[in-house]
């Protein structure tokens, strides 16, 4: 396969091949152009997702977690950080032809301090080391607990563990290799985590200037999620039994896109993901890089968080000599034209085309 065009993200026109699977910059006799114009980018990266939920809740089966991948590689993506799934989806690595898929095994919580029969829950947290690092041996290098949910007994978000207990578990996932994200709403669970060594946060909605400063200090990545804090006005609606939660979602929501400009602005390394699965449908990804220029990164940066700095992050290659072919066209530059992420032109994953619309001809 051949193709030419802007190759993001240096914005370069140049030539590529496909061989077996492969990116090649040298040329492949008798190589079938795929298109002579259009805009290459590597292939999306969705860094928040649940390949094993069910929309609406509940445990996905093989054919309803195949279902979601699909879904997620007809938007071009082609990379999922599966942030916990209560199914083992190991099945979808033996298939060619969809995204490949790094996970963070499943959540880890306290009884009755999340959605039930998703996570793992501790009746005491001393156990939580040992239970991170089983979970990072058995996972894709991540592990994943929630930081934070709502407590009944007080009515609002509180955390879930002491700070002590957090450093010895965040120790104990790094010595097996793995890195640590948290499910994080509020501002309480913030500084005990962001102390310990978390690596990420996800959503990180309670963010105030002093935790920005803590994170870009030890180095912690922020995945907003922005279109699932898109749901927090609903969930507020729904908890009329809990007005101080409830107030306190509808202001988390409020002021979002400006906490991410804030986290952005100070330097916080910023990816995107969707939170698909349960109350997000899977494929939605471009939402999710229009949320991120919203809230104040530059187009460039929203495409990158969600293509070639996702991948650098997480240890994948992008359109690299040698590297699995796995990028997306686009007649026009996604950049530009936001709503052509939408539509892509073609979708090439370990060099075979899904989708498109024939040879793109002309050249730039």
């Amino acid at each position: 396969m051949h193709l030419r065009g802007v190759v993001l993200p240096e914005g370069e026109v140049r030539d590529l091949w496909v061989r077996d699977g492969l990116v090649s910059f040298e040329p492949v006799p008798g190589a079938e152009t795929l298109c002579g114009s259009g805009w290459i980018v590597p292939g999306l990266v969705d860094a928040h997702c649940h390949v094993g939920i069910r929309y609406g809740g509940g445990h996905e089966d093989h054919a309803g977690a195949v279902a979601q991948a699909e879904t997620e590689r007809a938007a071009g993506a082609l990379l999922l950080r599966d942030a916990g799934s209560p199914i083992d989806t190991r099945f979808v690595d033996d298939r060619e032809d969809l995204p490949r898929i790094i996970r963070a095994g499943r959540h880890i919580a306290r009884p009755k301090r999340y959605i039930r029969e998703l996570g793992i829950e501790l009746d005491d947290e001393r156990d939580l080391p040992e239970i991170v690092a089983e979970q990072a041996r058995l996972g894709d290098g991540w592990v994943k607990i929630v930081g934070d949910w709502i407590d009944r007994s007080v009515g609002d978000l509180r955390p879930l563990w002491s700070d002590a207990i957090l450093k010895e578990a965040i120790a104990a996932a790094h010595a097996n290799g793995a890195r640590v994200t948290a499910h994080v709403f509020g501002e309480d669970a913030l500084p005990g985590l962001i102390d310990a060594g978390i690596d990420c946060l996800e959503h990180g909605t309670g963010l105030t200037d002093e935790t920005i400063e803590m994170m870009v200090e030890h180095g912690t990545a922020l995945v907003p999620t922005l279109i699932n804090i898109d749901t927090f006005p609903g969930i507020a609606d729904s908890a009329g039994k809990f007005p101080v939660y409830a107030a306190h979602m509808r202001d988390l929501h409020r002021r979002v896109r400006g906490t991410v400009a804030a986290a952005h602005e100070a330097g916080v390394p910023i990816f995107a993901g969707t939170d698909a699965g349960g109350s997000i449908r899977h494929g939605r990804i471009a939402d999710e890089i229009a949320a991120l220029g919203a809230a104040g990164l530059s187009r460039h940066d929203a495409l990158g968080a969600a293509s070639w700095q996702a991948r650098e992050w997480l240890g994948r290659p992008g359109i690299e000599d040698g590297a699995p072919a796995d990028f997306v066209v686009y007649e026009e530059d996604p950049r530009s034209h936001p709503e052509t992420l939408t539509t892509p032109y073609a979708v090439v994953l370990r060099g075979r085309v899904y989708g498109g619309h024939g040879p793109v001809t002309g050249h730039r």
